[in-house]
């Protein structure tokens, strides 16, 4: 999921009321013929607990959630390896007094060590989803998940009977809708002919375009299938906030992304130029430009980026009133297209786990 820098971060005041101020109304998507009807872009929750170093206090992250809330947001991301398990609290704590007027994704599909929460590998085993689904449900403390995604595919456990698993959910009432996160097209095809996925959550953005290329798209298309998109903002390089010389954290796992070396940084640096010219001609910031672009790809397109800042929050929504003309879509993405991008997403160890 995408994360903006946290420089100089604005903390948001606690106990933040929520649907007390006048906001612009957030538009309204679908996520597929047969998903839930969720706010036209959505939260990642993500960096609230986890993977961009010092996580914010308790406090301030149930703050920021439900500024989100009062600012029209209803769909909130999160898993259990967040943490691993924090985040889901989090999560569960700050939407509880709203929990009828949002919809919240959590993921299933690692080992978690109990005593260390050492991430072990992939599990995707039926009897495994099912220990983890009646966790979050603890963890989030609601009755049902109203989007349950597979994280990774498992290699060793066949994607027929992961579907069986969560059809056997839906039909307990635990879960609602079933989710894939950065799979394969034909794994979708073979999961959906056993329980209809609702949505794919894979990564998208001006400088990570592989669903255009791979399938994933047009089978979202093909067989009525929401796309959530994470990392929309290039996990922060787009906002244009992070030049050749950011530092990061030992904690910050971007420290070991091929794309976040200096020198990567510095080459990628003509994306953010391109973003920052546009965004001068709309009076619009490039993380908005960015998010537009995305949003006008396909009307069940809803990205989820993620930040630890109110002011940073209110930019990204934004993008959600910012008209692009189709001339200027066309010239945005064939101007990024000739913008070649400078390293992998993922090590190679990440991305083996993709695509499956």
């Amino acid at each position: 999921m995408a994360q903006n820098s946290r420089a100089g971060r604005r903390a948001v005041p606690e106990h933040q009321p929520m649907s007390t101020t006048n906001h612009p109304v957030l538009p309204m998507r679908r996520l597929g013929s047969n998903g839930p009807e969720v706010s036209a872009i959505g939260l990642g929750c993500m960096g609230l607990s986890h993977g961009y170093g010092t996580p914010v206090g308790r406090q301030e992250g149930i703050a920021l959630i439900r500024a989100a809330v009062d600012r029209g947001v209803t769909f909130f991301d999160t898993a259990e390896i967040y943490g691993p398990f924090t985040n889901e609290e989090l999560v569960g704590e700050a939407l509880r007094p709203v929990r009828d007027r949002v919809v919240i994704a959590t993921k299933f599909g690692f080992a978690i060590d109990p005593a260390t929460r050492e991430r072990l590998g992939l599990d995707s085993r039926p009897g495994h989803i099912r220990e983890v689904c009646d966790a979050s449900l603890k963890r989030l403390g609601i009755e049902t998940i109203d989007l349950f995604y597979q994280h990774r595919v498992d290699p060793s456990v066949p994607i027929e009977d992961v579907a069986g698993a969560v059809k056997e959910l839906v039909a307990a009432g635990k879960v609602r809708h079933f989710g894939l996160s950065e799979p394969g097209a034909a794994t979708v095809r073979r999961a959906h002919a056993v329980q209809p996925v609702a949505a794919l959550q894979n990564e998208y953005s001006l400088w990570t375009r592989g669903p255009e290329a791979n399938g994933i798209l047009a089978v979202c298309e093909e067989l009525g299938i929401g796309f959530v998109p994470y990392s929309p903002l290039g996990r922060g390089f787009l906002t244009g906030a992070l030049g050749k010389d950011a530092k990061f954290k030992e904690n910050d796992f971007r420290k070991n992304l091929p794309r976040f070396t200096p020198e990567a940084m510095a080459k990628n640096q003509a994306l953010v130029d391109l973003l920052r010219r546009i965004a001068g001609e709309k009076g619009a910031t490039p993380a908005q430009i960015a998010l537009a672009w995305l949003l006008a790809q396909r009307p069940w397109i809803v990205p989820i980026p993620g930040t630890t800042k109110l002011s940073r929050l209110e930019e990204n929504l934004g993008a959600a009133s910012l008209g692009l003309a189709a001339g200027e879509l066309a010239e945005i993405g064939h101007a990024a297209a000739e913008v070649p991008v400078e390293g992998e997403r993922y090590t190679a160890q990440l991305e083996a786990t993709t695509g499956r």
